[in-house]
């Protein structure tokens, strides 16, 4: 079947699919599969590394985005064709599972594609997709036992040196490379704060900095005015003007209950008697009467703040400020566990099952402030709080996005570390220590047809540091072949090579005196992802567009 025709035992040509319908097939399919995978990586490739260039963005609704990481560039390119959305998907995938590395698994995807080519364009060697695939699968599981060979151990509460120069490794890389020492400080203080140590059942650590860390982005000052709260904050003003704005060693109550007359269920009509107008007074009475009493069970508890995600009547208002109890209304319910978390406070559903164990203890200061414009509850000094509110500062809206972004970066890498404590070096020190170890095992153990893929693998690997040092602008085959020199050097002598390119200036350096580390975790990840991606697409030999649309 050629172009959706059928050749019918020698008669006319049978149009199988309708005649609107684009297709691509067999080799056709691959090369241009292939070809979009590379126009993709060239849109970020120029982003690797801390010589990296910044891309400015403008969305559908006019508004620009400057950056310079991967995924969020590649989340906001409008792509046509599958391979290329697929591509895209990659990097989304990388994101959502370590945070970091989504420019280096487009760049290493599209490499290992682009030395498929050779095999599929060559008339002579014809080897097959499958072939390929087998051989990229053998790389893959012999790579990624090469990296734990590789990798180091740490102690994350011990090794707070080696945490730092990971986390400056990350962010050396983006926008805010200019204050790494504060954005360091932030992100390792952040994770560290929601870590939840090991449970003894041997379940791995738990830091959900998604829930438990919130950035709090506040437009105007200095971004060295940027800090990690012992607590939270949130941007709310209390309900009555006469509450007190500042309680040492508060005691805090959480609720999500109205502080109002409840209002039924269903629709209600109630009749009265015109004549018995205290009837009409016995149900405000009911109604006043409710309310008094969800105060008074409130007052028993003796507490100094009171924050409910749901409404304060201007009844209870009054109840409340009369007893000197600041009150918060319309809390976001994410916001309100994270005070729960952060002060040891449980969330109650209803005022008369308040027990003293309701109470959270944990916080040392309530404080109002004005920040900006705008007035923020401050809940700090707590004492062993597992959430955190970090505070960013910067001179405009791009600024602070870009700050967010990286630092989300950065907070994902330590947290990754801190559930999986081993590293490697980086400036494409472990990517050539690979490459050079995957070249010896594919000459020596891989024989036959599978033997040339198996190499290209390792071929592949090299793009990491090739890209870091041509984004530097020195030469990169003088680099690239002094550097692999080095590391067959150390392959053959049978010890640990740690060298890499150093890339800021292009020049080789020890990555171990130099300080530059990456979790095992992260690169794993993307040589996993990168080679399993590259299987997949080399495995589509057919190319449909125009398909018949979906109803419904």
């Amino acid at each position: 079947m050629m172009g959706g025709q059928s050749m019918g035992g020698g008669g006319p040509p049978i149009m199988v699919l309708n005649s609107k319908t684009q297709r691509q097939t067999g080799r056709e399919a691959q090369i241009a599969n292939i070809q979009a995978a590379r126009a993709v990586a060239n849109i970020i490739r120029t982003t690797l590394g801390p010589r990296s260039m910044l891309k400015m963005l403008l969305d559908p609704m006019g508004s620009v985005i400057l950056t310079n990481d991967g995924h969020a560039i590649l989340r906001e390119v409008d792509v046509s064709h599958p391979t290329a959305k697929s591509m895209i998907e990659l990097s989304r995938a990388q994101d959502e599972e370590v945070g970091d590395g989504t420019t280096s698994v487009i760049v290493l995807a599209a490499e290992v594609l682009g030395q498929a080519e050779p095999f599929l364009r060559n008339e002579t060697s014809n080897v097959h997709p499958t072939v390929l695939v087998s051989a990229y699968h053998k790389a893959l599981a012999k790579a990624l036992e090469l990296l734990k060979i590789q990798a180091i151990d740490i102690d994350v509460q011990k090794d707070k040196e080696l945490m730092k120069s990971l986390i400056q490794s990350t962010l050396g890389t983006k926008f805010s490379s200019r204050w790494n020492d504060l954005m360091v400080d932030i992100a390792l203080q952040a994770v560290l704060t929601v870590a939840e140590p090991k449970s003894a059942g041997g379940n791995e650590a738990q830091v959900d900095i998604k829930r438990y860390a919130k950035v709090e982005k506040i437009p105007g000052g200095e971004i060295e005015e940027c800090e990690v709260l012992k607590g939270v904050m949130f941007n709310k003003d209390t309900v009555h003007s006469s509450m007190p704005r500042r309680v040492e060693n508060p005691r805090i109550l959480l609720l999500d209950t109205p502080l109002e007359y409840k209002k039924g269920e269903s629709q209600t009509n109630v009749e009265i008697d015109a004549s018995k107008e205290n009837d009409w007074n016995a149900l405000l009475q009911l109604e006043e009467e409710y309310v008094a009493q969800q105060c008074r069970d409130i007052l028993e508890h003796k507490p100094d703040v009171v924050i409910t995600e749901k409404g304060v009547s201007d009844l209870a208002q009054h109840y409340l400020a009369k007893a000197g109890v600041a009150a918060f209304r319309r809390l976001r319910k994410t916001d309100n566990n994270r005070v729960a978390k952060a002060t040891g406070a449980t969330i109650v559903s209803r005022t008369d099952e308040i027990q003293e164990s309701d109470i959270g203890k944990g916080c040392g200061l309530y404080e109002m402030r004005k920040v900006g414009d705008e007035w923020f509850c401050f809940l700090t000094e707590c004492h062993e709080p597992k959430a955190c509110t970090i505070i960013l500062r910067g001179g405009s809206k791009d600024v602070l996005n870009e700050v967010e972004r990286n630092l989300q970066d950065a907070m994902q890498v330590t947290r990754n570390v801190v559930t999986n404590p081993q590293l490697l070096p980086g400036g494409g020190a472990s990517e050539m220590a690979l490459a050079v170890a995957l070249k010896r095992y594919g000459q020596r153990e891989i024989k036959g047809v599978q033997q040339a893929p198996f190499l290209a693998v390792a071929e592949a690997l090299e793009v990491i540091p090739r890209t870091l040092a041509q984004n530097c602008g020195v030469s990169v085959i003088r680099s690239i072949t002094a550097l692999r020199a080095k590391h067959a050097e150390a392959y053959e002598a049978n010890t640990k090579c740690t060298w890499g390119v150093n890339g800021t200036t292009g020049e080789l350096v020890d990555m171990k005196e130099y300080g530059i580390w990456e979790p095992l975790s992260v690169k794993q990840q993307t040589i996993k992802t990168a080679i399993e991606s590259a299987c997949m697409i080399l495995r589509i030999d057919d190319i449909v567009s125009g398909s018949k649309r979906r109803d419904g």
